[in-house]
C-alpha cells in the first residue's frame, strides 16, 4: 500500500547544488564536456575492441564490457542533471526517478563484480599465462560477463525495492543530483531502520568481499611479475596491472565514501560533490586510463584512422 501511495506523487525535487545557484551554469559547461568525453572514449574503445582482430582476446572483451556499463551508467543521469542545471524547472517524474534508481544501482553493482574478474584475467595471465587462452575461453568470459551483469541486476531488485516501499509522505525535494538509495531514505517519514540495514549490508558485501578478492590477486600478481626476468615483460605487467588498480581505486574509494559513510559525513556539499564523481568524472576517465599508456589500443586507433584515410 505505501508503494502504491508513493506513485501518486507527480515527481521529485532534485535540489543539486541548491545553497550555490551561481555555480550552476559553470557545472554545465564542465559535465556536458565531460559527458562528451565519456561517450567518445567509451564508444571508441568499444568500436576498436570489436574492428581490430588484435584487440580480439578476453581482456579487451572485458574493457568493452566496462565501456558499456560506462556509457549507460553515466546517461542515466547526466542528461537529467544537464537539464536541471539549464533551467529553474529542478524536477523529475516519479517514473523517471524509480528508472533511475534501478539503473544506477544495478550498473553499479555490475561494475563491482567485473572489476573482480578483470583482476582475475590478469591474475591467469600474469601467473598462469600456458594456461590462460584454455582458462579465459569465450564461452567462460561470456559467462564471467553474465555472472557480472546478472549479479547486478540482482543488487537493484533488492534495494530498489525495499527502497520504493517506503512511506514519501509527499516529501518531494531530493537532497543530491540524482535518486539514489541514501537520498530517497531521507525522505521517508516511517521507520528505516530496516532500509538503512539492507543498504548496508548489500553494500558491504559488494565492497568487502570485491575488494578482498582484487588485493589478493594483485599480490599474487605482484609476486609473479618481481619473477618476469623480461624487463620489458615486467614494464608490461606493471602497465597494465596499474591502469586496472587506478581505476579500483577511484570506483570502490568514491562509492564506499557515498554509500557506507554517508551517515559520518557532516558536510552534505561533500556528499554531493562524490556523487557527481563516480557518475560522472569515473566513467569519463576509465577510457583515459586504460589508453594512454596501451601501445596495443594507441595502435589499433592509428590503424583505424589510417583505413578511414584510405578509404576517403
Amino acid at each position: 500500500m505505501e508503494g502504491a501511495s508513493n506513485k501518486s506523487l507527480g515527481g521529485f525535487i532534485l535540489l543539486g547544488i541548491s545553497g550555490h545557484p551561481q555555480l550552476e551554469m559553470v557545472f554545465f559547461v564542465v559535465i556536458l564536456f565531460s559527458y562528451m568525453l565519456t561517450l567518445g572514449g567509451n564508444s571508441a574503445i568499444i568500436l576498436l575492441s570489436r574492428l581490430d582482430a588484435r584487440l580480439h582476446t578476453p581482456m579487451y572483451f572485458f574493457l568493452s564490457n566496462l565501456s558499456c556499463l560506462d556509457l549507460a551508467f553515466t546517461t542515466s543521469s547526466v542528461p537529467q542533471m544537464l537539464i536541471n542545471f539549464w533551467g529553474p524547472d529542478k524536477t523529475i517524474s516519479y517514473g523517471g526517478c524509480v528508472t533511475q534508481l534501478y539503473v544506477f544501482l544495478w550498473l553499479g553493482a555490475t561494475e563491482c563484480i567485473l572489476l573482480v574478474v578483470m583482476a582475475f584475467d590478469r591474475y591467469v595471465a600474469v601467473c598462469r599465462p600456458l594456461h590462460y587462452t584454455t582458462i579465459m575461453n569465450p564461452r567462460r568470459c561470456w559467462l564471467l560477463a553474465a555472472v557480472a551483469w546478472l549479479g547486478g541486476l540482482g543488487n537493484s531488485v533488492i534495494q530498489s525495492t525495499f527502497t520504493l516501499q517506503l512511506p514519501f509522505c509527499g516529501h518531494q525535494s531530493v537532497d543530491g543530483f540524482l535518486c539514489e538509495v541514501p537520498a530517497m531514505i531521507k525522505l521517508a517519514c516511517g521507520d528505516t531502520s530496516l532500509n538503512e540495514a539492507v543498504l548496508n549490508g548489500v553494500c558491504t558485501f559488494f565492497t568487502a568481499i570485491p575488494l578482498s578478492i582484487i588485493v589478493i590477486s594483485y599480490c599474487y600478481i605482484a609476486q609473479a611479475v618481481l619473477h618476469i626476468r623480461s624487463a620489458e615483460g615486467r614494464r608490461k605487467a606493471f602497465n597494465t596491472c596499474l591502469s586496472h588498480l587506478v581505476v579500483v581505486f577511484l570506483f570502490y574509494g568514491s562509492a564506499i565514501y557515498g554509500y557506507l559513510l554517508p551517515a559520518k559525513s557532516s558536510n552534505q556539499d561533500q556528499g554531493k560533490f562524490i556523487s557527481l564523481f563516480y557518475s560522472v568524472v569515473t566513467p569519463m576517465v576509465n577510457p583515459l586510463i586504460y589508453t594512454l599508456r596501451n601501445k596495443e589500443v594507441k595502435g589499433a586507433l592509428r590503424r583505424l584512422l589510417r583505413v578511414g584515410s584510405e578509404a576517403s
